[in-house]
This record gives structure tokens, C-alpha cells and sequence, in this order.
């Protein structure tokens, strides 16, 4: 056992008086760049079903532009939030949550109401089925119910739940990029390219008339958002970044092959070799997580923006729910006939769908993280079968909301939106508490990186007590 002055000099001070300390290994070697593409390809398929195709171009169509600063900024504090949750889990094997635990038990059931309450709600499943029915005579509800089901299955049948999700979300996003690029290249005109970038300057405008909710979950939604961010340390792990690779992955009890998941990590000795490889795996993880969820993620908040303004205009009002999504459909339809109308709304399908199944697998990560750590961890439960439990009891909850009557994607997306505004703001203090404290010499945090989580902590810490005190009456009429 390391002694107490040893521990004090030691650059990973990992806590451990709520969880057992992690076991000790080598950093592997670090995986080539083209290899380590997909955790955050993932996360941007989720992403895109959100603020970027619903509640983004929605505000433009109602405001215009003046509100793209805050789209970038929002994209931009994820960036470094995402990046704080994969250092923990580069380092460690231990998904982000579990770090949280190290802190206190207390965060164990807090975190089991951030991951689940504001993401129960089957708004991307409706918001699916709203757009296949304007294809098709099939009912709103049933179909909704008939996605939902289909997710399930699909997550419960890929033998390595990681690898299903990496090639469903892979071909997804490709084929809705293609789409919207093909579409703003025929539409979209230089002027209304140079009006997005003057929105993107305005800082600090907020229009007049906003409903608080709504902005606040744009600005939560403007990227991944919310606690589905947190799941990316489940990611990287089951890909294999960093200490994730001595950890096990989630499998289908059905048709995998069940591998060891302790919940608790293993941290590398820092040795020269270790340190070297772990600049390595930082820098690539940077670039892939830049590459393919930064750039991503804001191309497509301001193709989907610069859509909605061609088509809709900047000044009018978008209609109730899902109206200016057929707003838009039908603008297109009336240049390029039936078939351009029905690649708007298949493009559509595709992003709602492309978040709602990794919605579900997020969520059931997390909350089978949590789950574990916090109450199984010593009955022997299962990871993948915690993961398992979680998944179709999401998939019920959502069915019996549609059999309630509750069938208002936008109002559900919304809800989901605001709440997970404050669960940004939570974990943005965390991260900074828990890297802070885990992280010392050659591996500190950056001075650029601990602003970031400070921004992030005021950004979404201030919007989020904006909502509060409307809600409250506090502002005012």
C-alpha cells in the first residue's frame, strides 16, 4: 500500500473513501485515429434529433438569427464537458457516474432522477411517427408505440450493445448528412449564409417574447445535452479508449457472450512510458471528439437553421408542435415536387430516429451504472442485465404515456429540454470538483479547460434560475 506522503505526491488521487480504490495496470497502447471514430459519432446522432432538426430552426423560423450565439456557445461548452467526462474514464475504466459516487453517496439516487425524469418522455418517438404518418395512413400513437418496440429489440439482440450502436448510428448520420447537404446546396443563399453569421456575434441578445422553457432547452439541446453527455464515458469505454479496455462491455443476454464489468476502474502507474501514452490518447480522443461531434453537431445546427429561415422566413410564426416541420416539407415540395418533399421528411424519420434509439441506450447505460454501483453491487447483479432491466422499463413508461393520451412531441421534447438545462449545470460543477481533485502535476487540468467548466457552470446556472424564477412569478409580467 502506497503511504500517505506517496498518495500526496501521486498525479492520480483518485477518491476512495466512498468506492474501493481502483486496481493498478498500463495504459495500453494507443489505437490509431481512424480507430477510435464512433463514440462520438454516436453522440451526434443523438444530438441531431433534438435541438438541431426541432427546437433550433423552430426559434429561427419565430426569431430569426440573433439567437446563434448562443447555439455555438452552447456546442462549444459541451465540447469541453464531454471532454472532462472521457479524461475521468481515459484514466480510470470508471464510467463518469461512478466517479460522481466517489464523491458521495448522495449522488447515486440524484443522478438516478437526472438520467431518467427528463428523458421518460417519448417525444422523439412521437415526433417519428407525427412525420411517417404525413407520409402514410398509419396512426400517430401505434406507430410511436411500434418504434419504441423495435428499439428495444434491436438493443437487445446486438451480441456487443456498443458495436449495434456504432453501425446503426454510423449509417444513420451518413445518410442524413448527405440529405441536408444535398438540400442547403440547393436552397440555401449566400445572404442568408452571411445573416446566421451576424447572429453568431450578437452576444447576449435574447429576443423579446421567448418563452424561458424553450430557450432554456435550446441551449441544453444545442449539442447532446443533458445527462446523455455523461454516457459517453460509457462509450469510449466499451470501444476500448484508454483503462475503458481492461474494463468489460455490455452484452445481450440473448446473443453475447457475458463479460466481466466491475464498476470499479483501474488507473495506470505514471511512469514515463504511461505518460507518454496518455498525451497520445488525449490528443486523439481531443481530435476525434472535435472532429466528429464538434463540427458535426454545429454544421448541422446551422444547415437545419438555414433551411428553416429559406423556407419558413425569419419573422412568422411557426405554428403549434410539429407545424413548421411540415411548413418546411411542403415549402419543398412546391420546388421540387413529391419527391423532394418526401426526402425532407425521410431525412426527418431518420434523425428522430437516430436519436431515439440512442436515447434509450444512453439512458439505460447511466442509469444501469448507477443502479449497479449504488444498490447491486454486491447481490451479483449484472451489468448487462441491469442495462437489459432499464431498457424495456423505458419502453413500457413510454408506451403507457402514449396510451395516456400525452402525444405532444413538442411540448414532451420541451419538458425533456428545460429539465436537463438545470441536470447541465449539476454535473458541470462535478466535473470540475472531481477532475480537480483526481488530476495533479503532469496531469492537471488546464487552466482553458477549468474556465470552460466555469462558463458552463454560470451559463447553464443562469438560464436555468431565469426558467426557475418564471415559474415562480418572480419576473414578472
Amino acid at each position: 500500500m502506497p503511504s500517505s506522503d506517496d498518495r500526496a505526491q501521486a498525479p492520480l488521487q483518485v477518491p476512495d473513501h466512498v468506492l474501493p480504490a481502483p486496481e493498478r495496470g498500463d495504459l495500453p497502447a494507443p489505437i490509431s485515429l481512424r480507430r477510435m471514430i464512433g463514440p462520438s459519432v454516436i453522440l451526434v446522432g443523438l444530438s441531431i434529433g433534438s435541438g438541431e432538426f426541432v427546437l433550433w430552426p423552430r426559434l429561427t423560423a419565430e426569431y430569426g438569427f440573433v439567437l446563434f450565439w448562443a447555439c455555438w456557445v452552447g456546442v462549444t461548452l459541451q465540447f469541453f464537458l464531454n471532454m472532462e467526462i472521457e479524461r475521468w474514464t481515459l484514466a480510470t475504466g470508471e464510467s463518469a457516474v461512478v466517479g460522481f459516487l466517489r464523491l458521495s453517496r448522495w449522488w447515486g439516487p440524484i443522478f438516478l432522477v437526472c438520467a431518467t425524469v427528463p428523458w421518460i418522455w417519448p417525444g422523439w418517438a412521437t415526433g417519428a411517427a407525427t412525420l411517417i404518418s404525413w407520409q402514410l395512413p398509419v396512426p400517430v400513437t401505434g406507430t410511436a408505440i411500434a418504434s419504441l418496440i423495435v428499439c428495444g429489440l434491436i438493443l437487445s439482440v446486438g451480441p456487443v450493445v456498443y458495436r449495434t450502436m456504432e453501425v446503426i448510428q454510423l449509417v444513420l448520420v451518413a445518410v442524413i448528412f448527405t440529405a441536408l447537404l444535398t438540400l442547403t446546396f440547393l436552397l440555401v443563399r449566400v445572404e442568408t449564409v452571411f445573416e446566421l453569421a451576424r447572429g453568431a456575434v450578437a452576444f447576449g441578445t435574447i429576443p423579446d417574447g421567448i418563452e424561458l422553457p424553450v430557450l432554456l432547452g435550446a441551449l441544453a439541446f444545442a449539442g447532446a445535452g443533458g445527462s446523455v453527455n455523461l454516457a459517453q464515458s460509457n462509450y469510449i469505454k466499451d470501444k476500448g479508449y484508454g483503462m475503458g479496455r481492461w474494463i468489460g462491455r455490455i452484452t445481450s443476454p440473448f446473443t453475447g457472450r457475458e463479460e466481466s464489468t466491475s464498476g470499479v476502474g483501474v488507473v495506470f502507474e505514471v511512469t514515463e512510458e504511461n505518460l507518454a501514452r496518455w498525451h497520445v490518447w488525449w490528443r486523439r480522443t481531443n481530435l476525434e471528439h472535435f472532429l466528429c461531434f464538434y463540427v458535426l453537431a454545429l454544421l448541422s445546427l446551422a444547415l437545419f437553421c438555414l433551411l428553416a429561415a429559406t423556407l419558413l422566413g425569419t419573422d412568422g410564426n411557426p405554428g403549434a408542435d410539429f407545424e413548421f416541420l411540415a411548413a418546411e416539407a411542403d415549402a419543398i415540395a412546391a420546388r421540387f415536387g413529391a419527391t423532394g418533399r418526401t426526402i425532407f421528411l425521410v431525412t426527418g424519420i431518420a434523425v428522430l430516429f437516430s436519436t431515439e434509439i440512442a436515447l434509450l441506450d444512453a439512458v439505460s447505460r447511466v442509469t444501469a451504472d448507477l443502479l449497479k454501483m449504488s444498490f447491486f453491487a454486491r447481490e451479483g447483479f449484472s451489468l448487462s442485465h441491469l442495462y437489459l432491466g432499464v431498457l424495456w422499463g423505458l419502453v413500457v413508461f413510454g408506451i403507457v404515456v402514449l396510451l395516456a393520451g400525452f402525444d405532444r412531441p413538442f411540448t414532451l421534447l420541451v419538458m425533456s429540454a428545460a429539465l436537463n438545462g438545470f441536470v447541465m449545470f449539476l454535473y458541470s460543477g462535478l466535473l470540475l470538483w472531481l477532475n480537480w481533485k483526481t488530476f495533479q502535476g503532469p496531469l492537471a487540468l488546464h487552466p482553458v479547460r477549468i474556465g470552460a467548466l466555469l462558463v458552463s457552470i454560470v451559463f447553464f446556472g443562469y438560464f436555468s434560475g431565469l426558467v426557475l424564477a418564471d415559474k415562480l412569478g418572480w419576473l414578472g409580467s
